[in-house]
């Protein structure tokens, strides 16, 4: 079993930061998945799911180009919680928020690799 539960999402005026957590538990994950790679995901109304960022097991990263320069993706091994540090948010960042552990390893994963995901954590921007 694998649970993901994010927090932290909320509601801020543009240019605000909000921290977001993903907290992640279950024997399978102990197990099997804990050297796999982790992301963040977002979703917009009405529009397609969006890879925000992701980290392997060895800290290396990766982001959309929309995110570059303020957002950082971190985890925190110990813990086994993914963060993902967002600052100067912009309105075009307003989507729900989702945490993922994929099946695999390295940075040059899709959204099919994907198979553990949290319920989400909505954030909202406003100018």
């Amino acid at each position: 079993q694998v649970q993901l539960v994010e927090s932290g999402g909320g509601s801020v005026q543009a240019g605000g930061s909000l921290r977001l957590s993903c907290a992640i538990s279950g024997r399978t994950y102990s197990r099997y998945l804990s050297a796999n790679s982790m992301a963040w995901f977002r979703q917009a109304p009405g529009k397609e799911r969006e890879g925000v960022s992701v980290i392997t097991s060895d800290g290396r990263t990766s982001y959309a180009d929309s995110v570059k320069g303020r957002f950082t993706i971190s985890k925190d091994n110990a813990k086994n919680t993914l963060y993902l540090q967002m600052n100067s948010l912009e309105p075009g960042d307003t989507a729900t928020y989702s945490c993922a552990v994929a099946y695999v390893m390295g940075l040059t994963v899709e959204p099919v690799d994907f198979g553990y995901w949290g319920q989400g954590t909505q954030v909202t921007v406003s100018s």
